[in-house]
């Protein structure tokens, strides 16, 4: 039986009416339904998009009133009918898999032989077969599809000619499409143009602009022509492109005249200019190019060329296709390539997690100088599915229109994107029920946000996706098969395991993530610097105790493999919870993600520790409280008494405003008069955020 209060129903924001009615109608349900039964029929029957989301979440805690001692509670359960429907239960079906588990344990025990049935259900191409899956001599970083020629540009233009490959639309404009045939016939003009201008396989092509359907046509260009397209977000500073530009000897750049955006032109073509590029090919944002071009740089126009046919240059499956950056903001970036296999793990994990369908229209506000914007267009498009690209900012009004508008079936979000949504109510009155589901990524989630996103489509559940881009893709996700629980996981990506284990290398409900490789997927190198120092050394070894995420074992994985193994490290600290689900904790190691950019504590410590008055410092990032982006605190060693934390806050923040990054806010300053240390002298950072978070709880 759910307990529920008129009274409480008014408080939350109901009027006398609707919370007398509401209280009627949850009397007359039936007492021996299940908490996931009731909870589906409330939000499904009872509940409207009217009704204040306080209320909604009053009821879904009432729902659930028996789960008090499970941190996870979920918001969405799927019905029989959304089990029988999506991918994961068709792929299980045809393969004889009783369950998810049976699944996930199938794609992690026998790899070799469940890529090759995952190669044939996304209708991978092929120019010359492979003898073998992978070269496992060194399955750290195996070599994929030993002896084969292909090019993965031409998995990404199989449907018919006709059918809509990229809906957009321009900020005051309304709904156009390209369709599939005129992708490949312009990505095919794109490609003659850059062998008319002398250039050859491997030869790097940058494309810092907007995500257009211009842009997409672009990067398959590249692809195509068995060249590099080198990743830059239409965001960075002249200078930060001129370090990508040289760390990728870029030989031209696509760029854009102006950035619209919110009414306002930006000046583009100019900033990439002051960058040093070799060469600049310069589209037009509106009808007319908008900027005056200098030396032999070339007008879209006048590059492209009119043959409308090319023919695709075999490569070698670990070709690199795209180069993409870390996300730092100070010294150089670490530089990832991408090779011809990566964007089957893109699509691998829109198939099996995001249940991306045939002709499903898909979005995900990214561009390509983030690992998103790739991924969208092999998740898309390899799953003959259609992009939908919006190109102003995705904060307001007319953002929501257009997803409602294309008949989005996966929406792809940043969790500060829908604290916007949320506190701006500029969502009101659109119709989202057409999204099957939604996915965030790129930063820690809020429950309370997630819960208010999953309502404004009639509670359908967000997937989150963590990973990055040395991965090709998430490495902890969930599916349309299980429960959803506002901002918690409930599965390691198929074809990927890990273990989480604490500081005394002991398996653990919390602790730091290795990965077990090897996965298609994950990186095999870096252009600057030493992959293997970065990802493996001094990684635990595997021993015959650990378990993976849902619990086959790790040992009777690696012993398919001859040569030597061991864990892969990711940086990430996260926790099983006692009823299965899983969540991050942030970053173990000296790197934190603060509103989506990486950037090293160290860098922060070097700055402020040169404030008079400050002996050393610390540099944590936290979640707040119910989950959310992390919060910036330092602690800090003070070299006199002369200073407090109100005042050090402010210097604190003037000095990382000016000489660091604006969009970073210190959160808090705690005074300490010593810095917990390791043996070897280094900062003990986890054991500063636990001793935070316990303080403040």
């Amino acid at each position: 039986m759910i307990n529920i209060r008129v009274e409480k129903l008014l408080e939350y924001g109901l009027d006398q009416q609707r919370a007398t009615d509401l209280h009627g109608q949850m009397e007359a349900m039936d007492a021996n339904q299940s908490s996931e039964e009731a909870w589906r029929h409330i939000s499904k029957n009872l509940l409207t998009p009217d009704d204040a989301i306080k209320a909604h979440e009053y009821l879904w805690k009432a729902a659930f009133h028996n789960s008090e001692g499970d941190v996870a509670v979920p918001c969405w359960s799927p019905s029989v009918t959304d089990v029988q429907e999506c991918n994961v239960t068709k792929f299980q079906k045809a393969h004889g898999l009783p369950d998810y588990e049976a699944l996930h344990r199938y794609s992690v025990l026998n790899k070799s032989e469940f890529i090759e049935r995952v190669l044939d259900e996304l209708g991978i191409s092929f120019q010359e077969p492979f003898s073998k899956v992978a070269d496992y001599s060194n399955p750290c970083t195996p070599s994929w599809f030993y002896g084969a020629k292909m090019n993965i540009a031409q998995s990404c233009l199989k449907p018919p000619e006709g059918r809509p490959a990229i809906i957009y639309q321009k900020e005051g404009g309304k709904l156009e499409e390209m369709s599939y045939g005129e992708l490949d016939a312009l990505s095919s003009r794109v490609a003659n143009g850059l062998i008319n201008l002398g250039f050859k396989k491997r030869d790097a092509m940058a494309i810092d602009m907007v995500m257009t359907a211009e842009a997409v046509a672009i990067y398959l260009g590249i692809i195509k022509a068995g060249c590099v397209a080198v990743s830059i977000a239409d965001s960075l500073a002249s200078d930060e492109i001129s370090k990508r530009l040289k760390i990728s000897n870029t030989q031209l750049v696509f760029t854009q005249d102006v950035v619209q955006r919110m009414g306002k032109k930006l000046p583009m073509y100019q900033k990439v200019r002051d960058s040093g590029p070799k060469r600049v090919v310069v589209l037009p944002s509106g009808n007319e190019l908008e900027a005056t071009l200098v030396g032999d740089d070339l007008e879209w126009s006048n590059f492209l060329s009119d043959d409308k046919h090319f023919e695709t240059v075999a490569c070698d499956p670990m070709d690199t296709v795209n180069i993409l950056f870390s996300s730092g903001t100070t010294g150089e970036p670490k530089a990832i390539p991408w090779n011809h296999t990566t964007p089957i793990k893109c699509a691998m994990d829109a198939y099996f997690h995001h249940d991306i369908r045939e002709e499903d229209v898909v979005a995900w506000p990214t561009n390509l100088g983030w690992m998103m914007g790739p991924w969208l267009i092999f998740a898309s498009l390899i799953s003959k599915g259609t992009m939908a690209l919006y190109y102003g900012a995705p904060t307001g009004e007319e953002f929501g229109r257009f997803v409602q508008d294309a008949n989005v079936k996966m929406l792809g979000v940043v969790p500060s994107m829908v604290k916007q949504w949320k506190t701006t109510d500029c969502l009101k009155g659109i119709d989202w029920t057409s999204i099957r589901n939604f996915s965030s990524t790129g930063e820690s989630s809020n429950a309370s946000d997630m819960f208010w996103l999953m309502a404004q489509a009639g509670y359908k559940p967000v997937i989150e996706y963590c990973g990055g881009t040395e991965i090709g893709g998430g490495y902890l996700t969930a599916t349309m098969v299980q429960p959803a629980a506002p901002s918690f996981f409930t599965t390691p990506a198929i074809g990927l395991d890990f273990a989480i284990l604490d500081d005394a290398e002991n398996q653990s409900s919390q602790g730091e993530v290795y990965i077990l490789p090897p996965s298609i997927g994950l990186s095999n190198m870096l252009l600057n610097k030493d992959h293997e120092e970065e990802y493996f050394r001094d990684a635990p070894l595997i021993k015959e105790e650990y378990n993976g995420g849902l619990g086959t074992s790790l040992l009777g994985q690696a012993k398919q493999y001859s040569g030597d193994i061991g864990f892969r490290r990711h940086g990430d600290e996260i926790e099983k919870t006692n009823n299965g689900f899983f969540r991050t904790h942030g970053r173990v190691d000296d790197t934190m993600n603060l509103g989506g950019i990486k950037v090293s504590s160290i860098e922060i410590e070097r700055l402020l520790n040169t404030i008079t008055g400050v002996k050393e410092t610390a540099a944590i990032a936290v979640s707040p409280h119910g989950g959310g982006p992390s919060e910036l605190i330092i602690y800090t060693v003070l070299a006199d008494d002369n200073n407090n934390g109100e005042s050090l806050l402010n210097e604190f923040q003037l000095v990382i405003k000016k000489k660091l990054n604006p969009l970073f806010r210190v959160k808090q300053v705690m005074i300490t008069d010593i810095l917990p240390r390791t043996a070897s002298n280094k900062v003990m950072r986890r054991t500063l955020r636990k001793n935070f978070l316990e303080k403040t709880n």
